[in-house]
């Protein structure tokens, strides 16, 4: 069977110490991987196999790879950290804390899968990404990914000249309809109950957006499963071939609630997530953060990125930490 985001041969887990665990088997995970791995660190990529993007048939926005099918990235993503002696473990993490350090005094973690199997590393590297979380409308979320999309930038030319609607959340969704504007002619904006001042009414009628307070009621779907439209409580359908929704986004933290990682709130509901540093360092030594996790509005090449910036400055740690230890051994011997 081919690997895809969710099926791939899962390697053993390890039972000796290793450098560096990875939470999370998305783009900011897999290359922060990558990096260690070729830099001769033993390294192991936990993924649970859930990708935020597995509903969308191709990723876009990033140079050379635009248009790759998520799955095949991540197959790709897996079988290059392998090759440097990487492992990938398709497992679900159940606890991620501290232990007590090693004789020379290097930081120590313990991991616990789901299944109960454990392993232990020297440094964390957290790249759970987010989930989204939509608003409660009937009928929303099996579109979800395909005609009903969050980011003009990963969708937008996709849709391009669609009649979109955009389902307001909050006041970025302000922001989000003039986005959306860009890519179409004809742009629906249902407030459903979030208000709009009189400026943005005069700026959206400028730019021929029409609004429509009516609360909604409903998504309406066609006999082939397309998405028809949005009912209102007036009993009226307002054909949409495309919605855009703004949603709140949630950094992933099942099984990392033991490291006791810091966390924001974003303004206006927009989410919470990871607080981190440079190059993703946290507030907890030993542990780092990229990715979605930490920045919920980077998309896959930003969090390819970060995830390569971080890995090269674990392993820049590492290299001071090894040093440390040996010139801590070799005054013993002398």
């Amino acid at each position: 069977m081919a690997e895809t985001a969710f099926t791939y041969a899962s390697d053993a887990v390890p039972d000796r110490t290793v450098d560096v665990v990875v939470v999370g088997g998305g783009a900011a995970g897999l290359n922060g991987a990558l990096m260690l791995a070729r830099s001769r660190r033993s390294v192991v990529v936990l993924d649970g196999g859930d990708p935020r993007n597995a509903p969308a048939e191709a990723m876009h926005g990033f140079i050379v790879l635009d248009g790759t099918p998520p799955a095949r990235l991540l197959a790709q993503g897996r079988e290059q950290v392998r090759h440097y002696g990487g492992r990938v473990v398709h497992a679900t993490v159940a606890d991620t804390a501290p232990a007590a350090p090693s004789a020379d005094g290097d930081l120590r973690f313990t991991v616990t899968l789901a299944d109960g199997r454990r392993l232990t590393a020297r440094r964390v590297l957290v790249a759970t990404g987010l989930r989204d979380e939509l608003p409660d409308i009937p009928g929303l979320t099996r579109h979800w990914g395909h005609s009903v999309v969050h980011c003009p930038y990963c969708h937008g030319w996709e849709v391009r000249d669609e009649p979109i609607g955009i389902i307001a959340t909050g006041p970025g969704s302000v922001h989000h309809a003039l986005l959306f504007r860009q890519l179409t002619d004809d742009l629906v904006y249902f407030t459903g109950g979030t208000g709009l001042d009189a400026d943005t009414r005069a700026r959206f009628a400028a730019r021929d957006i029409t609004v429509i307070d009516t609360p909604w009621e409903e998504i309406v779907s066609a006999e082939d499963g397309t998405l028809n439209g949005v009912r209102l409580t007036d009993g009226r359908v307002v054909a949409r071939r495309v919605l855009a929704v703004a949603t709140r986004m949630l950094a992933r933290t099942a099984g990392l609630e033991g490291l006791g990682l810091p966390m924001e709130d974003l303004p206006d509901n927009l989410g919470r997530r990871f607080t981190s540093g440079m190059a993703g360092t946290t507030d907890v030594p030993g542990v780092w953060v990229v990715g979605n996790a930490t920045d919920l509005m980077a998309q896959v090449g930003a969090s390819a990125a970060a995830g390569a910036l971080a890995g090269a400055h674990i392993n820049a740690m590492l290299a001071t930490a090894d040093t440390d230890a040996a010139l801590a051994a070799a005054r013993v011997t002398t």
